[in-house]
């Protein structure tokens, strides 16, 4: 290799690496910048001005400057790019249309047969009047956040859930839409979310637990979603608990999904004699002091506590984010997760290791499948499916600046 082509190349990784930086922790300063990514002042300043000339980093005012001088920082420039994200459940979809720093330009939510003949094509259908709607502003791509395993590698998807196995689904809508398509777990697009938009931006190590319908998990370590060699990493609801306990849908038996899902909760409370027709009537029944809803929700939720704290003693998050529609009731079932879970830690990270509730929303599922489209360009990883998005991002004016 040459001197000059040596030199091209770290200057390429500087420019990524400074982009990825401002794009997740930005408005920052170059001071800042340059500390935490060991660069000297002068190579920050250059890459900064070049990043600024291609058009997608810009220079705000600092809203608390320090030693009593107006301050200026650097911040990515939303209408540089834009994504769009959908979370598909068995009957409906919800998306949104994003830019690049996350500000929701356009919301929609259609029904949706998950198990129809030709799903994909309906799936396509629905898309594509938001696809063409983008404007002049560059689209990078669709992000699908599915209830199932994805295979990082290949797209492939198992959801059986919504009835889909071994589905080739980015590579059929992609073609169909004429865009690059990333699939990923739904529980991983909330991640992805949290990290880039939400309450997990100031961590690059935490654990998002989510509740409702199912129970998932999704990791994130050293600022990258880890999904494991097939997929499956942060399966949380399919932890055994107990051989001989109910049915699970996976084809076992006590499964943690099968004592602290909703349809769990509403079973445990119908056994104990409570007569609750679903999740809403369980819950206003423990808003109003019933203590039998109120137990059921603290059951379930030690359960979960314990063995989220032999999770986080595995993994050493920085903190532990819940969320999903399951957070409806988080007050009961904290009291039943929050002791068990500081009780289970192991004891060097006992306080150290938060716990923080995002409330439900689906359209925060959405920006998160749209996070993984417009994370490519802040990320340093080289994750197969994000390929597609880094080709398209190279047809656009500038982008050699950016990549």
């Amino acid at each position: 290799m040459t001197s000059a082509t040596s030199g091209a190349r770290l200057r390429d990784v500087n420019r990524v690496a400074v982009l990825a930086l401002v794009g997740r922790h930005g408005p920052i300063s170059r001071a800042d910048i340059a500390r935490r990514l060991g660069l000297s002042p002068p190579t920050v300043t250059a890459v900064s001005r070049a990043l600024m000339e291609a058009g997608v980093i810009r220079k705000v005012d600092d809203a608390e400057p320090r030693g009593g001088r107006p301050g200026e920082l650097l911040a990515v420039v939303g209408s540089a790019a834009v994504a769009i994200g959908v979370k598909v459940t068995s009957d409906r979809v919800t998306g949104i249309r994003a830019d690049l720093d996350g500000t929701v330009l356009a919301e929609f939510s259609a029904p949706f047969d998950a198990i129809a003949a030709n799903p994909f094509d309906a799936l396509s259908e629905l898309l594509r009047p938001y696809v063409e709607d983008a404007g002049d502003t560059p689209l990078l791509g669709v992000g699908l956040g599915v209830p199932g395993f994805v295979d990082g590698r290949s797209g492939l998807v198992e959801a059986p859930l919504i009835g889909w196995r071994h589905m080739p689904l980015p590579q059929y809508l992609s073609r169909l839409l004429d865009v690059p398509v990333l699939v990923d777990n739904d529980v991983n697009t909330l991640a992805a979310y949290e990290h880039l938009y939400g309450i997990g931006r100031p961590f690059d190590d935490f654990l998002t637990v989510t509740l409702g319908q199912g129970v998932g998990a999704a990791v994130v370590s050293g600022g990258d979603l880890r999904r494991g060699g097939h997929g499956a990493a942060g399966e949380l609801g399919h932890l055994p608990v107990d051989p001989a306990g109910p049915p699970c849908h996976c084809g076992k038996r006590g499964c943690l999904e099968t004592y602290v899902s909703d349809a769990a909760l509403v079973d445990r409370a119908r056994a104990g004699g409570l007569s609750v027709a679903g999740p809403a009537e369980l819950r206003a029944a423990a808003d109003g002091g019933d203590h039998g809803a109120r137990r059921v929700y603290r059951e379930a939720g030690a359960r979960l506590g314990g063995i989220t704290a032999g999770l986080a003693a595995v993994l050493d998050p920085q903190a532990v984010l819940v969320s999903g529609e399951g957070t409806l009731a988080w007050t009961h079932l904290a009291e039943g997760f929050l002791p068990a879970f500081r009780e289970g830690m192991f004891p060097p990270l006992a306080d150290a290791v938060g716990v923080h509730v995002d409330p439900w929303d689906d359209a925060k599922w959405a920006l998160g499948a749209a996070a993984l489209v417009l994370r490519t360009p802040f990320t340093l990883s080289g994750e197969p499916q994000a390929a597609a998005v880094r080709a398209r991002l190279a047809a656009f004016p500038g982008a050699e600046l950016v990549q």
